[in-house]
């Protein structure tokens, strides 16, 4: 079967431009620093500051463009450091998620919810998930790794969309478990 290329995820932040311009300044707007492999996606040179309960993780990059909502997603292990409880979710379903204080060159912001830990998933293109055999919302597995750190990841949500790219994304604590590096690729168990 087709291999599926497996990227991670670093920890992020998602603003509106109202949060943008709360934290930067009015008129601020994100400049690109590296286009990311999802079409019109990147990081921006704009680094802010995370401040939970225990502890603040500094120089956290936003990826552009701006969003309809905020979100934050980190690791489980980044959950522990800063102190917050965060759910494991898809991107976009943050209600009831943990909050958190972010800080920035011009302002800071409370946000009451929208820090997750980010369901490991698979994008692709409807073309793509009639190659795999695979359907929007699906649950498969997914093994990958190199030698000596083989892993297999279960519950990996596919999501398809016209305007995505095929990859597979999994946060840093899963990639350094499968030592995942710039070239790893999974393949879909049914």
């Amino acid at each position: 079967m087709k291999k599926i290329i497996v990227e991670t995820s670093a920890r992020h932040i998602h603003v509106t431009p109202e949060a943008l311009e709360i934290l930067c300044g009015k008129g601020a707007q994100l400049e690109v620093k590296a286009m990311l492999s999802q079409p019109g996606q990147f990081v921006s040179t704009t680094r802010l500051d995370l401040v939970g309960p225990k502890k603040t993780i500094s120089g956290v990059s936003i990826l552009g463009p701006c969003r309809k909502l905020n979100q934050v997603e980190i690791s489980a292990t980044d959950a522990r450091t800063l102190g917050v409880n965060a759910p494991v979710r898809e991107s976009g379903d943050v209600a009831g998620s943990a909050p958190i204080k972010i800080v920035g060159p011009a302002g800071e912001l409370e946000l009451q919810e929208g820090v997750i830990v980010a369901k490991r998933h698979i994008h692709m293109t409807p073309a793509d998930a009639k190659e795999f055999g695979v359907e929007n919302g699906q649950i498969v597995k997914v093994a990958t790794g190199s030698e000596g750190r083989k892993v297999v990841f279960d519950d990996v949500v596919i999501r398809v969309r016209e305007d995505f790219a095929l990859a597979m994304h999994i946060d840093t604590d899963e990639s350094n478990a499968g030592m995942c590096g710039m070239k790893a690729e999974g393949e879909i168990i049914k």
